[in-house]
């Protein structure tokens, strides 16, 4: 009996903390055809909220601007991270402890850190900031997650596997594309999603070393909620709709 109201408290308990998490998305989202512009009463279903936002060519070149960047960003992170952990894989033990430290820096920093330290180092170089600037940043904070998906894949693989496609003939190049890769793609997939799920939905990093009217997604949902706009409701069930299906 004291096993079973454990259990029913578990499960309240349970309930209670996934209702904390989700009902302000769903909240966001039924808002978002919501007829009117308060965001307290639903009046009626409408979508005239998504058609303003698909009209406002702000809202869109956000939108190009954030898919287009974390497109980049994925493929340039997933092809350099792949390689890095490869490389790390047949190097050193002391060398690879070193850079597995390094490369867990921008992963445990709090992203402040990070996007100051971005900042002053674009300045430093005298950089401007703009398109150029968020994309480098977003492939230097995606990287280090491509690497730590992709290393314990290169850990669990038999390591004669290349030696043995050598020895049968195959070049380098090959016994990396056709029997390397193929074992670890379950790595590298997951890396990618992770990639572009970090670079789609980043805010402070980008907020910090963007500029010439290059704005993300977040940026501009951070500058439209100083303003009563439905429209950002709208805006935000479309990233919500992106990341879940990512």
């Amino acid at each position: 009996m004291e096993e079973k109201r454990h259990r029913i408290g578990a499960k309240i308990i349970l309930g209670i903390t996934a209702l904390f998490f989700y009902l302000p998305i769903l909240y966001i989202i039924v808002f978002s055809f919501n007829d009117s512009r308060s965001l307290t009463k639903f009046s009626g279903f409408s979508l005239r909220w998504y058609e303003k936002m698909f009209s406002d060519s702000a809202m869109m070149q956000s939108v190009v601007y954030t898919i287009v960047i974390a497109i980049l960003a994925t493929i340039i992170s997933t092809v350099a991270g792949t390689l890095a952990a490869i490389g790390l894989s047949r190097s050193r033990k002391a060398l690879r402890n070193v850079v597995e430290q390094v490369n867990n820096l921008p992963i445990m920093n709090p992203e402040i850190v990070t996007a100051i330290g971005l900042l002053m180092f674009f300045s430093a170089l005298g950089i401007n900031k703009g398109f150029t600037t968020l994309l480098l940043a977003h492939i230097m904070f995606c990287t280090p997650y491509v690497i730590l998906s992709v290393s314990p894949k290169l850990r669990s693989l038999d390591p004669n596997l290349a030696d043995a496609a050598l020895d049968l003939g195959a070049t380098p190049l090959q016994a990396l594309t056709k029997v390397i890769v193929p074992q670890i793609m379950p790595g590298i997939v997951s890396g990618a999603l992770i990639a572009f799920t970090m670079s789609f939905d980043d805010f402070i990093i980008s907020y910090f070393v963007t500029g010439n009217g290059v704005n993300n997604i977040s940026i501009l949902v951070y500058t439209m909620s100083k303003r009563v706009i439905p429209s950002i409701n709208a805006l935000s069930t479309l990233v919500i709709a992106i990341i879940t299906v990512v």
